[in-house]
């Protein structure tokens, strides 16, 4: 896609969350599904069938994403009236609409997410990404009534001509940034955008399939994060928690998410929130940086 112009305009950096709380928690549900014929780049296989065959493991693999954990992880996380950030691909809308409807009607924040965990916007026409953004938007509607605010490309890839696309096709915020710690506003000729970073020290695929570390060390990485940043000056700031469906959705580590639930329900300093009521608190506040 071609590059595109746009202004970054800082927001004030000075601000506290509700109640002057300065860790915002955002746990975030990647509730995806693959084009037909296309499986999960990951699997839990040790060995990758060459020659570009289709690999039925890792297809079964990924299907378990929307049939099975993701219910796992939403029902764990209403247990602690935690609300969910869910990242929903458009096949996932299309597929499995009654139950997306169900999600939004519990409160959660329906996130749009690519077409399907296979189409990465850097390798898309300019044309095909705007395709994967309008029907992904139409199923989503289609599914809650209502249009998403926010969006979160598959693998948190995509460049400034997508996040224009985004801005134009009415989306509030992204979280296609890693480049900060709070939001920002994009302006482009086509509109303008709040980014809203994510981090990534808590997302359970690298943790799990690339460094093979186990749910209880996802656990403590999160309470020596907490722990850590008590020792240092106060800043605000967002912590995500990162699950796929078909990776911590899993009974054997579901329950890394329950107990990271529990810290944070019994802190009363952690703003539990969604990436949608973060942009809402920034548009309430009206406060820009001179």
């Amino acid at each position: 896609m071609a590059q595109i112009e746009f202004e970054t305009r800082p927001l004030a950096p000075d601000i506290c969350w509700p109640d002057n709380r300065r860790i915002a928690v955002v746990f975030n549900l990647a509730y995806e599904m693959w084009s037909p014929g296309v499986t999960s780049g990951v699997g839990p296989m040790g060995n990758i069938l060459g020659d570009g065959l289709f690999d039925p493991n890792a297809d079964s693999y990924g299907r378990y994403n929307a049939t099975h954990g993701i219910p796992r992880l939403v029902s764990i996380l209403e247990r602690h009236d935690i609300p969910v950030t869910l990242m929903t691909s458009g096949l996932v809308a299309e597929t499995f609409p009654d139950q997306l409807c169900t999600y939004a009607a519990q409160g959660h924040d329906i996130v749009g997410h690519g077409l399907a965990q296979d189409m990465i916007f850097p390798t898309l026409s300019t044309d095909d990404a705007e395709r994967s953004i309008i029907r992904s938007t139409a199923a989503i509607e289609a599914a809650i009534g209502r249009r998403p605010l926010g969006w979160i490309s598959p693998r948190v890839t995509s460049s400034a001509a997508t996040q224009s696309l985004l801005a134009t096709h009415g989306y509030h915020w992204h979280g296609d940034v890693l480049d900060g710690d709070l939001p920002y506003l994009q302006r482009f000729e086509t509109g303008e955008i709040l980014a809203i970073p994510m981090s990534v020290e808590f997302n359970d695929l690298p943790h799990a399939m690339r460094f093979g570390r186990t749910p209880t060390q996802f656990v403590e990485m999160f309470q020596d994060a907490l722990t850590g940043l008590r020792s240092q000056p106060a800043e605000t700031l967002i912590l995500d928690i990162i699950a796929h469906g078909h990776c911590y959705g899993r009974p054997a580590a579901a329950w890394a998410i329950d107990e990271i639930a529990s810290l944070c329900k019994e802190d009363d300093s952690i703003w539990l929130t969604t990436r949608s009521k973060i942009a809402a608190h920034y548009k309430k506040i009206g406060q820009h940086a001179a």
